[in-house]
């Protein structure tokens, strides 16, 4: 009987690790894959424990795209759902913190996968990029828009127009990615970031996560507005409270996400 080409492990009540776990296919999307991740988002958004979501991969490859041997099967919308897009993933609403935690090569829809998340740790080793121009095709999962989003201008169309990859150091050299780690200590490195996000107040960083989103979309009078509005709701909160008693009692806070 074979694996499933997804995995889902909590490691704690706060983080899961979702696992593409294709690797002897370069972990390409499969139709299996994209209903998993769609799956996975919908239990972290409505597990009110969970934090954070580490999306990662067994093997050398992190993904390598779409699986073209269903799309050459007339199969190519089994990769996709409705409210997601590409991977079940790419287009769906998400409210929590998602790290990419990245250990080899993450190229088309792989690299846009990554920029789906909010977060990426990187090997040292890996190789980012979006190849789709050198096929006749498109990076179309939001890898065109998002790329120009991610990088200076010129770095992005550089990228989009050649389909070169960046390495992992001119990736962190330009924001694109958090951190490096080295090759079999990424994920490692990404459950360390994890741990430090679960550590803080659920609603002060829901909100803070929410308007850093908003950001590239909204002018400054509705970041105002926004901005208003997420500070009341935090200062209003429980732990906004909770969090106060405990720096005047030198205490790690206990928060209850109310």
């Amino acid at each position: 009987m074979s694996e499933p080409h997804l995995l889902f492990e909590r490691l704690s009540p706060q983080i899961a690790v979702i696992t593409l776990n294709r690797p002897e296919k370069r972990n390409v999307i499969s139709g299996e894959i994209a209903q998993g991740l769609r799956d996975a988002i919908q239990t972290v958004e409505n597990d009110p424990l969970l934090r954070v979501a580490i999306l990662t991969a067994k093997g050398k490859v992190f993904c390598a795209g779409a699986d073209l041997t269903e799309v050459n099967a007339g199969r190519g919308h089994a990769l996709t759902t409705k409210s997601g897009g590409f991977a079940g993933f790419v287009h769906e609403p998400r409210s929590k913190v998602w790290i990419a935690a990245v250990d080899g090569l993450a190229l088309g829809g792989g690299f846009e996968l990554l920029l789906a998340c909010d977060l990426a740790v990187v090997s040292t080793e890996a190789q980012l990029g979006l190849p789709e121009v050198k096929r006749g095709l498109i990076a179309a999962a939001g890898g065109a828009f998002r790329v120009g989003r991610s990088l200076p201008r010129a770095i992005a169309i550089e990228l989009a127009v050649t389909g070169r990859a960046i390495t992992a150091e001119r990736a962190l050299h330009f924001g694109l990615v958090n951190s490096l780690a080295e090759p079999g200590q990424v994920l490692d490195a990404a459950i360390t970031l994890a741990e430090e996000i679960a550590a803080n107040a659920p609603i002060s960083v829901d909100q803070s996560l929410a308007l850093c989103k908003a950001a590239p979309e909204c002018d400054e009078a509705e970041l105002w507005q926004r901005n208003q509005g997420a500070a009341g709701i935090v200062i209003s909160s429980a732990d906004s409270k909770e969090g106060m008693r405990a720096f005047l009692e030198k205490r790690p806070p206990n928060w209850q996400g109310s």
